[in-house]
This record gives C-alpha cells, structure tokens and sequence, in this order.
C-alpha cells in the first residue's frame, strides 16, 4: 500500500471520530461581529467557516494567526473571523451577506467538512459553495476556498466525489484553492485539543502556513490595485 493510500484512510479514520463528534453539536453563534477597519487598514479579509475557523479559540484560531502574520509582514489588513461551530454550506449561504460586510475584499471560504460529514448531496454542497463563490466575485472580492476530506462513511464514491468538488470549483470559477486544510495537522497529537479534532494553538498556526501561501498573492494583488488608485 503506497504512502498516498496510506495516508488518505489514516485522514479518513481521524473524520470518522469527527463524524461521532461534531454531528451532536448544533451550530452556535459564534461569529464575531465585524472588526472597525482602522483608517491605515488596506481591505478586510473574511473567513467564512466552521469550527476549524474558530478553533481552540478565537485569539488562538488560524484567523488570528492569519492576522498577526499580516501585521508582522507590515500589511495593514483586518481580518474578520465569520466561523461558526458546526455550520454547514447551507448555513455558510443563509449568512452569507451579514457574515461579508460591505469593505469585503477577500473571502476564505472554509465550509463544506460538516456537509460531507452528514452526507449532504454532492450536488447540493456544490451549489451552495457555486452560490457563495459567484456572489463574492460579483462584488469583486477575490475568493480563496479552502479544500477538505471526508471518510468514506457514505461510501468510496461519495467520499472521491466530494473531494472532486473543491478543485473542480477552483477551476470553473479560477479562484486559487488550499487542496487540504488539515494537512499536517489532521492526526498529529501535538497539533490538537484533547479531543483529538479540533486544532490547537499550534495546530491553528498549521493551518495559518497552509493557508498563507494562497492568501499572499490576493493579498498583494488587493494591495497593489488600492495603491494605484
């Protein structure tokens, strides 16, 4: 069995204990209300997720750490932390215009885990993170979607087909995707909480070196069109 497999039935059993876990949490409201952009601020960068957005805490989360590598980089950016435990697609929609306020220039989308978890349609989850994608870049925010896996609980088909949704939007749409959001992360004891699932601190700055190389360009190119106006 080569290291590929290997690993992607080690990510699917690590879901499995997720699926036992999160489907018995109901969706909080959690979301912050957004943060005032400061008047050196260059744009507001939204992540629109679940409870990996909002995890261990939200000072601690990837958000976060997200921020204070903008800040320490000399970028003068706002990020807004739009996570809710538990949420799904078609929570993500439902909030969709309150969660992105009008200074919106970049959105994460980070939803779709708990959709696969549950077994939501593929079709369905397709079109609500479809939805959620147009209705950004019809407001010319610049979109970075997040790519997940889930366990074959439903079966190896929907597990491949779910995987197939985020590259397959990522090219319709030519929005830059992170192709697994857990990678070195899912599995690894020093990079959870106790309970195995949810990211620590270490865990979320993880995710933040994951996720930063597709931001960095959206965000220079976001920076560099504001300087030129």
């Amino acid at each position: 069995m080569n290291i590929t497999v290997t690993r992607a039935i080690g990510v699917s059993c690590w879901l499995i204990i997720v699926v036992l876990s999160v489907t018995h949490a109901s969706a909080s409201a959690e979301t912050l209300a957004p943060t005032k952009l400061s008047s050196a601020s260059e744009g507001r960068i939204v992540v629109l997720g679940d409870s990996l957005a909002v995890s261990p805490s939200h000072g601690e989360s990837f958000p976060a750490q997200l921020q204070q590598r903008l800040k320490k980089s000399g970028l003068h950016w706002t990020v807004t932390n739009a996570g809710i435990r538990g949420d799904k697609t078609a929570g993500g929609l439902r909030r969709f215009n309150v969660a992105l306020p009008p200074d919106t220039r970049i959105l994460i989308l980070e939803l779709g885990a708990n959709d696969g978890l549950r077994g939501v349609e593929i079709a369905t989850i397709e079109k609500n993170l479809a939805t959620m994608i147009e209705g950004a870049q019809a407001r010319d925010i610049k979109v970075l979607l997040c790519g997940m896996i889930v366990p074959p609980r439903f079966g190896w088909n929907y597990m491949l087909a779910f995987q197939g949704v985020f590259p397959r939007l990522a090219a319709k749409y030519n929005v830059p995707l992170v192709p697994f959001l857990l990678d070195g992360v899912a599995l690894q004891a020093d990079m959870n909480t106790p309970d195995g699932i949810h990211p620590n601190g270490a865990g979320a700055k993880r995710i933040a070196n994951t996720v930063w190389p597709y931001l960095q360009p959206l965000v220079d190119e976001r920076t560099a069109t504001a300087s030129s106006r």
